[in-house]
């Protein structure tokens, strides 16, 4: 739990704040960034909630913090926070909070689907999202993007009976996955989806299309509020930083709307913003 004797200076004063085990990873100024700003390679609290909506945001990102940096002076977490999640994004999508500390806080996603729900990467196993899953109609698929971020994903298969997907370049993560991703050619799976291997971040890593409109992009590509740009990970790149370029590059052969990193913020993304990040990724 977060500790007031560990309290950043950077946080205004207040009922929230965020103390020193924060490893910056961005969920809470993911999900309340009205209140969470940036401190000195931390989060920090740059303004305290407001109303309602904004507490309630605050609560679920202390929620979802992956290393319990987020503490309140008095205020407990009301019960009511854990029936939030998952949190709506866009209709069928949303985001599953209780980011694991196994994936450096990687954001985790649902997609409601008629043929049954499939989970983006693995948040930590929470009683709470269980049951809000089963609510929702469980789970069939847990798509892996990479070996970074596969967190409490054997529990979460063992609970709902899903088949874990994953590339088996990066299949040492999750050596009982039930379905393994072969070469590097696109895979479709069934009407909806599309598995695009994306070597670069890690050998096998892989991105999700869905509906040829949402693009899960795991640690391949994000939107960075500080920037104000598209994104990509060179600093922490494990496999090939040439590869990841051309990875990047093969994404042109396709239509997408919206991208929904592991690590970054999401963001609605036109083709031209998207073939300039590339043009400028590729003459770096």
């Amino acid at each position: 739990m977060a500790s007031l004797k560990r309290r950043l200076s950077c946080n205004v004063e207040g009922e929230f704040f965020v103390d020193e085990s924060c490893i910056d990873c961005s969920v809470c100024r993911t999900i309340a960034p009205e209140v969470f700003g940036d401190g000195e390679d931390t989060a920090c609290v740059v303004k305290q909630p407001r109303d309602e909506e904004e507490e309630l945001r605050s609560f679920q990102a202390l929620v979802s913090c992956p290393v319990s940096a987020i503490g309140t002076v008095s205020k407990k977490v009301p019960i009511y926070v854990h029936e939030t999640f998952p949190i709506r994004i866009e209709e069928g999508i949303y985001l599953t909070g209780y980011s694991s500390r196994r994936s450096y806080g990687a954001l985790s996603y649902l997609i409601r689907h008629p043929e049954g729900n499939w989970l983006v990467d693995s948040p930590r196993f929470s009683g709470h999202l269980v049951k809000r899953l089963k609510e929702l109609g469980g789970l069939r698929y847990i798509f892996l993007t990479h070996e970074d971020d596969v967190a409490d994903s054997w529990r979460y298969a063992k609970e709902f009976g899903a088949e874990r997907i994953i590339h088996r370049e990066d299949s040492h993560a999750v050596p009982d996955a039930e379905i393994l991703i072969e070469g590097f050619e696109p895979v479709p799976f069934g009407e909806d989806f599309l598995i695009i291997p994306t070597p670069g971040h890690t050998r096998g890593h892989m991105v999700l299309l869905y509906r040829n409109r949402y693009l899960f992009t795991g640690d391949h590509l994000a939107y960075s509020r500080k920037r104000k740009k598209l994104v990509a990970f060179k600093d922490y790149c494990w496999h090939s930083w040439e590869e990841l370029k051309r990875s990047m590059e093969r994404l042109l052969e396709f239509e997408f709307e919206w991208i929904f990193p592991g690590h970054g913020y999401w963001k609605r993304v036109s083709r031209e913003e998207f073939e300039s990040f590339v043009r400028e990724l590729l003459s770096s």
